[in-house]
């Protein structure tokens, strides 16, 4: 009698070990009805505050939403720093990161990257009376790129006679360019296209029109969880086979907003 009993306890932590092992964070999200989704928040206009709804609107927010409503369940943001973006994933703190993230070998030991939902032209602003036309010309001087951005890391590799200055965000970046304490500022060509919109008349910018490198940015999800992985990947693919993923890409950048950007990429695998 005890010896069937004992064999019935194990069989039942058999099983439920089981059941646990195939439990992910696919299945999680999906019993909870919620996607928690990792964002920047001021950067606009991948995630933003909407000045007169004083909503999270932009680029990256939908692309969560839309993958939580391909997912079924509902989406909740959280904003995060740059700096934070891989450590709150890493840590279990949000589900997914649509955070201005730019894929490099490095980055990818660490997280996992979906399908590219953009592809950023990175690109350095000067100030428009200053002698700086050509990449060239920037390199050994002072450049100030977002600390802790793949911006920051791969300027210091490519234009290594520079000095390379990291900000808190493009922001104090730019303020830091305005105040000639540095030469020059690196970073996505949305975020410099719109820097140069805001610039005051008596004190304008110019981007130096060709791109130091293009960048593909994925959603990033923990190494581990490859079913999630496959089911972002399948929504992103889905959107770009029915042009939900254009049509979002043209509410953001298109012809009909002030940066009037043309869509040169499809959502796909980033080549590693």
């Amino acid at each position: 009698m005890i010896r069937k009993t004992i064999m019935a306890a194990c069989l039942a932590c058999t099983t439920l070990a089981g059941i646990s092992a195939q439990a992910d964070q696919l299945d999680d999200i999906k019993a909870k009805g919620e996607l928690l989704c990792g964002t920047l928040g001021t950067s606009q206009p991948f995630s933003f505050q909407d000045v007169s709804t004083r909503q999270l609107v932009g680029y990256d927010v939908d692309v969560c939403k839309l993958v939580a409503d391909k997912l079924g369940v509902k989406v909740q943001y959280k904003l995060l720093s740059v700096a934070a973006r891989v450590p709150e994933l890493s840590e279990g703190r949000v589900d997914i990161l649509a955070a201005n993230l730019g894929y490099s070998p490095e980055r990818a030991e660490q997280i996992a990257f979906s399908n590219a939902y953009y592809v950023s032209p990175q690109k350095l602003l000067v100030r428009a009376d200053s002698d700086y036309d050509t990449i060239e010309s920037v390199n050994g001087r002072r450049i100030a790129a977002t600390k802790g951005s793949s911006s920051e890391r791969e300027i210091k590799r490519i234009m290594e006679k520079s000095k390379v200055l990291g900000f808190s965000d493009s922001s104090a970046a730019y303020l830091a360019l305005q105040q000639k304490k540095v030469d020059a500022q690196f970073a996505s060509e949305l975020v410099l296209a719109r820097l140069v919109l805001q610039s005051p008349p008596t004190s304008p910018v110019r981007v130096i029109e060709k791109p130091v490198f293009s960048e593909s940015w994925g959603l990033g999800i923990k190494k581990s969880e490859t079913r999630l992985l496959e089911a972002v990947n399948q929504a992103l693919n889905e959107a770009e086979a029915s042009g939900e993923a254009a049509k979002l890409f043209d509410k953001w950048f298109g012809p009909e907003t002030p940066y009037k950007l043309k869509r040169d990429f499809k959502v796909g695998p980033i080549a590693g």
